[in-house]
């Protein structure tokens, strides 16, 4: 267990939690601490409390020692010397001529240093300025940038409340908060009546959001039918902070608009629709099909042509089985020919056509062409001759010696 203290180093600041390092310390006592930038004077804000060590994030700092009052009279001349430093500070930025607005002054509490906040729409070239602060204040210059909920924060001032700021008088750090915060919570969207002084949303819309959020899914949605004392009727309007329902009744050629608490309403069942979707009676399949006479209408009266009929039907079966395994088959095989194809779409390509010069002549059918156009011999009796070409050649040189007799014939 360690004995901790809530200490704030500037006015309306973060809480820092320190080891009370076995000092006896209440509310409004002022210490001297040891920070991340060196020595500094704080005051204690949160009283002493036993806290579990696995609960703290490490390092946790000491305090060093209650503050004497030189060390309070220390801190007071470096207010004042803060408000020369920031006069100061304002004529120089007017005279470099660059876009930022200077907020705050802070001096270190051993003088080390000076810290100056300004806000500023984009990045800015401050080195000039930083050499002309150091020249006139002979330390360390340091320029910290912030937003404008920081700048509020510094300043100070009245929210459109009447009161304080939030963030000015007890809230240490910024939450995050949505324009659909002030949709939930059915407030105007102007700009100007949810905005805080910084410029945006306003911090006290993040208060009341995790109860709206909790008591609007209880509560019915708007334009649903619910049962009330006085009957049925419809939702109209819901008032999250009191729980309250508005239910719009019919009466008859007029209606009416009611409050009714959260509890006495609740919501209309929809009645089960009892009606049951009637299902088609399913046709039978063809092996299931009894066969049908030829003529529709006219009834089998002789029953050795109704068990013909019978008898017939598992040789037609074994028919239609034997058909339908060939269309399969055949299905199948298109199917693997397409396969084939996408896999290899080179092979289906076809060979190049080789064209020849009709007026060249062939070889080998130049014997066939003579034999056709040489006109048929015939003998004395009128029978006809077979000619040399019309023997079958026995090689490529009787082909040829046959061909040309022909000709010279």
């Amino acid at each position: 267990m360690v004995n901790i203290v809530g200490i704030q180093l500037q006015k309306n600041g973060k809480i820092y939690y320190f080891d009370s390092n076995q000092l006896i310390l209440k509310p409004g006592d002022y210490v001297i601490a040891d920070t991340a930038r060196g020595q500094d004077l704080g005051e204690v804000v949160i009283g002493m409390r036993d806290v579990d060590e696995s609960s703290l994030t490490p390092p946790v700092r000491k305090i060093l020692r209650c503050a004497t009052d030189q060390d309070i009279l220390r801190g007071t001349e470096n207010r004042q010397k803060e408000q020369e430093a920031f006069q100061i500070c304002r004529k120089k930025i007017a005279e470099h001529q660059l876009d930022m607005k200077l907020v705050s002054v802070e001096y270190a509490f051993d003088g080390s240093k000076i810290l100056f906040y300004f806000t500023a729409n984009g990045r800015v070239d401050f080195r000039s300025l930083v050499k002309d602060l150091a020249s006139v204040f002979k330390m360390r210059i340091e320029l910290r940038q912030i937003g404008v909920r920081d700048e509020a924060k510094m300043l100070g001032g009245l929210g459109p409340c009447g009161r304080p700021i939030c963030c000015g008088s007890f809230l240490s750090e910024f939450q995050p908060v949505s324009i659909k915060m002030a949709k939930e919570q059915s407030l105007s969207l102007n700009p100007t009546k949810i905005s805080g002084v910084c410029g945006r949303l306003m911090c006290c819309l993040k208060y009341e959001q995790d109860h709206y959020e909790q008591t609007r899914k209880k509560m019915p949605k708007v334009g649903r039918e619910v049962n009330t004392p006085d009957g049925a009727g419809t939702v109209c309007d819901l008032n999250i902070v009191k729980e309250t329902v508005s239910v719009r009744i019919i009466n008859g050629d007029s209606s009416e608009i009611r409050d009714y608490p959260m509890e006495s309403i609740t919501p209309v069942q929809e009645p089960s629709s009892s009606r049951s979707r009637s299902v088609p009676a399913r046709k039978p399949s063809a092996e299931q099909e009894p066969d049908k006479p030829e003529q529709q209408g006219q009834d089998i009266a002789d029953p050795a042509a109704e068990s013909s009929v019978k008898e017939k039907t598992p040789a037609e079966k074994e028919n239609r089985t034997s058909g339908e395994a060939k269309k399969e088959s055949s299905r199948n095989e298109n199917r693997r020919q397409k396969n084939r194809s996408h896999s290899a779409p080179d092979s289906q390509l076809g060979k190049p056509v080789r064209r020849e010069n009709p007026n060249k002549p062939r070889k080998g059918h130049d014997a066939a062409s003579a034999a056709n156009t040489s006109p048929a011999k015939t003998d004395e009796s009128g029978k006809i001759v077979p000619s040399a070409a019309a023997k079958p050649a026995s090689s490529w040189a009787d082909a040829v010696e046959r061909a040309m007799n022909s000709i010279e014939e």
